[in-house]
């Protein structure tokens, strides 16, 4: 049986070679940049890419296209998540769904922190 790996303070990425469980304490993982933006790779393997987001209170992640369909799940803060145009609410326990190629934006009006998966097909 695989023994799920710990992620905690330190980041650690899965390898592409090696698919295993990942136990992720995302309190733990989550800090934040003055006036900044930190992202941390938590899952990565051919077919999924999961990263956690830390927003300082007014950063954004400026409009933009995925090539994959894609999820964004809010774990704490508050802000907004523009989906082709239209603004949604981010708030603690909001999924959204990306299709490919949607333009997408994120901003953070508190501290904002969010897990961003990629379904590689």
């Amino acid at each position: 049986m695989d023994t799920p790996t710990a992620l905690g303070a330190a980041s650690e990425r899965m390898s592409m070679s090696e698919p295993r469980p990942v136990a992720a304490d995302l309190a733990t993982m989550s800090e934040f940049a003055q006036d900044g933006i930190i992202s941390k790779s938590i899952v990565e393997n051919d077919h999924h890419k999961i990263i956690l987001f830390t927003l300082a209170a007014g950063q954004e992640l400026s409009e933009h296209t995925a090539s994959v369909p894609a999820t964004i799940y809010v774990v704490s803060g508050a802000g907004t998540v523009e989906l082709a145009g239209q603004a949604h609410e981010a708030r603690p326990g909001m999924l959204y769904y990306l299709p490919a190629e949607l333009r997408h934006a994120v901003r953070a009006r508190d501290d904002l922190v969010f897990l961003l998966t990629m379904f590689r097909t």
